[in-house]
């Protein structure tokens, strides 16, 4: 997903230091060390040089200290499959897993293509086996090159509709037109193995276990469309699904309205790691500091308790602003780690199912069905 990222840039810097050092001429008061003019510009050469010496060493031990520090798992680095903690075998990570590639093996499903229908065919069948009452909330929106209309729809997919507790679990299930920030191939082929299908996966695996869910809980599947339909810097807008999405239920409240919902987006990270987003501790603080807390009880390391630094704008600002339904997003951005030289696949031809983990959406699924017996 192209998501637009509240921050600043910053750069750094590297200060150069030179030193022109005389030639020594060899003479008998330079060889006997006299204090010569030559003697002490030999001196200062070699003292410039040897603060030069030092200040290479700083920069590369700095260098390496904050590389060591990214990699810590409570620093916000890299999080091994192992670390992500026990998931217990019903969440089926191999199953959720096969449900990414499946999803993927339609290839490319921006907003109205045929694999979008594709899409929506199998997973109207898919939820329907599971026992969801789906639905499809259909819409148009403009092409942002031809002007044409471009038929957009959600798939909502609901258990228990009449509860006195419902949740909404979320994510966009729309690719982005072209991997954009691919250096070597900007017009290639994008599937959106985490950017797209992680959260749909993952949920697909969820549903596995609203059979047994409470009679007290109800909850709706909202797959959302055209979160990025965007085709370069200023040829799109974002969010056009969820924004029709909270705008139907601003106009038309259910009867019992939602107690909270979790927006799962970029959580098939093979090396996952999920910290607060800044407009979910703002708009949802209370959901986000619960669920966070739910993941600590069940030791699911990938949920860290540290704020990001960017407040990232998603899905879940619609939710929040518009039909007011306290919503958190669980993200990790950093795709697959920061790091110094790290490499980035979000947005290019690499985010593909092999830099993904059915570990990592076991583990975040786990921990939001926990959170949503807890709060039911």
């Amino acid at each position: 997903m192209d998501l637009v990222i509240q921050t600043a840039d910053t750069t750094m810097q590297a200060a150069r230091h030179s030193s022109e050092i005389p030639a020594n001429q060899g003479s008998t008061a330079n060889r006997l060390g006299s204090d010569t003019p030559a003697t002490r510009s030999d001196a200062a050469g070699k003292f410039s040089r040897w603060m030069l010496l030092l200040s290479i060493v700083a920069f590369f031990a700095f260098v390496g200290f904050s590389v060591w520090k990214l990699n810590r798992p409570d620093q916000g680095g890299p999080v091994t499959p192992a670390a992500l903690g026990p998931v217990p075998d019903r969440y089926n990570a191999e199953r959720a897993m096969g449900y990414l590639i499946e999803i993927c093996d339609l290839g490319p499903r921006p907003s109205g293509s045929p694999a979008m229908k594709q899409q929506q065919e199998m997973l109207t069948e898919f939820f329907t086996q599971r026992g969801g009452d789906v639905r499809l909330q259909k819409g148009e929106i403009r092409h942002p090159l031809t002007g044409e209309n471009v038929p957009i729809a959600n798939l909502i997919a609901s258990w228990h509709a009449d509860a006195p507790t419902r949740f909404l679990l979320c994510a966009h299930y729309d690719t982005r037109p072209y991997p954009d920030r691919d250096r070597r191939d900007p017009k290639g082929v994008f599937v959106g193995a985490n950017d797209g299908a992680s959260g749909s996966a993952a949920l697909m695996e969820l549903s596995h276990q609203f059979a047994n869910l409470p009679e007290s809980i109800g909850v709706d599947v909202v797959l959302f469309d055209a979160e990025e339909f965007v085709f370069g810097e200023g040829n799109g807008d974002y969010f056009l699904g969820s924004t029709l999405f909270a705008q139907q239920y601003r106009l038309e409240p259910p009867a019992v309205p939602y107690k909270a919902g979790v927006l799962l987006d970029m959580i098939g990270d093979r090396e996952l790691q999920l910290l607060y987003e800044r407009n979910s501790l703002r708009y949802a603080g209370d959901v986000t500091r619960s669920i966070w807390r739910t993941a600590k009880r069940l030791k699911a390391k990938a949920f860290v308790p540290r704020v990001r630094s960017q407040a990232i704008r998603d899905d879940h600002l619609p939710l929040n602003e518009i039909a007011r339904i306290p919503t958190t997003d669980l993200i990790d951005f950093d795709y697959p780690r920061p790091g110094f030289r790290a490499p980035q696949y979000w947005h290019t031809t690499q985010d593909i199912p092999e830099n993904c983990s059915g570990e990592s959406m076991a583990a975040v699924i786990w921990v939001v069905h926990e959170w949503m017996l807890e709060q039911g």
